[in-house]
């Protein structure tokens, strides 16, 4: 190596040196370290000394009824942003890159609007509208003339998902909107021109032009959404009422926040807290591979 190479090698570790330091003390270690906690019987009242424990918390995990409720509520919040806000995001996007609604500046503001309110706000919001006698039970009395008619979703465990979903769409389309409508306006219009000239529908040239140019954007989308879902704590923790309406509400996140910080009762609760949020980005890689590997064998060459 001569003295050029020398150089050059010095300057490239300078530049890199600092950024994977920062990475590797604010993002690697704590994920090292939650792993490692996992297989402990760390606690931290009792010396803060880690003594190996196998997979004893992970085998516990799966015995509680409590692990397989959150994950299943938290399937559902995956399954409404994949398949909510999404389709939603799009098909309002294509309205406005179509121009078929007037005021579509206006009508864009208004749907991106919940990205500028803070989480914790909107749960709140939403919290007042849906309890019993809010604004949504009064809705319902003067429309069906029953003066104790209640919206009661939010009370009921087999139900209490309905109204968390309704608030996750109003909250989040906006955001998917701004990008699918970014890569409509990247795309050529002589395409589409061309597709009017030879007499296709407007169905038609969203369904055999649009949509398959813009799998990608749907396939990143869809990551982003299982990702975000997955880890989702505030918006369902502001609209629920602490005791049995959360715990019908329970999602993984709010699983592990409940045991690590609240159940003082768990002497290993920062252990077991650690190997349930280890199965969350356990359950977040295998997601995201599975919408990847779709999205590769769905996916065609975008040409814009």
């Amino acid at each position: 190596m001569n003295q050029r190479d020398r150089k050059a090698l010095m300057f490239y570790i300078g530049m890199v040196a600092p950024g994977l330091a920062i990475y590797l003390s604010i993002v690697a270690y704590p994920v090292f370290y939650s792993v490692w906690l996992s297989f402990t019987d760390f606690n931290p009242n009792a010396g803060g000394v880690g003594n190996f424990m196998g997979l004893f918390h992970y085998k516990a995990m799966l015995d509680n009824p409590e692990f397989w409720h959150s994950l299943k509520n938290n399937m559902i919040v995956v399954a409404v942003s994949v398949f909510g806000q999404i389709p939603i995001g799009f098909i309002l996007a294509y309205i406005l890159y179509r121009k078929m609604v007037r005021a579509e500046k206006f009508f864009q503001s208004m749907v991106f609007l919940p990205q500028f309110l803070s989480t914790i706000v909107i749960g709140i919001l939403w919290k007042r509208l849906f309890v019993a006698d809010g604004p949504v039970s009064t809705i319902m009395q003067l429309a069906t003339g029953d003066p104790s008619a209640q919206f009661d979703l939010m009370l009921r465990a087999e139900t209490v998902m309905i109204p968390i979903g309704i608030a996750l769409i109003w909250m989040y389309t906006g955001f998917y909107m701004v990008i699918f409508l970014a890569n409509l306006q990247k795309m050529n219009v002589n395409m589409i021109e061309a597709a009017k000239i030879d007499g296709a529908t407007e169905p038609q040239i969203f369904g055999r032009i649009i949509l398959p140019l813009l799998t990608g954007t749907i396939i990143v989308s869809s990551v982003l959404a299982i990702a975000g879902s997955l880890k989702g704590f505030d918006l369902i923790f502001a609209m629920t009422t602490q005791g049995l309406q959360r715990d019908n509400a329970s999602v993984l996140p709010i699983y592990m926040y409940e045991t690590a910080f609240r159940d003082y009762s768990n002497p290993m609760r920062f252990a077991y807290g650690a190997a349930i949020s280890n199965a969350i980005v356990a359950i977040s890689i295998v997601m995201i591979g599975i919408s990847n590997w779709i999205g590769k064998h769905m996916s065609q060459d975008e040409v814009y």
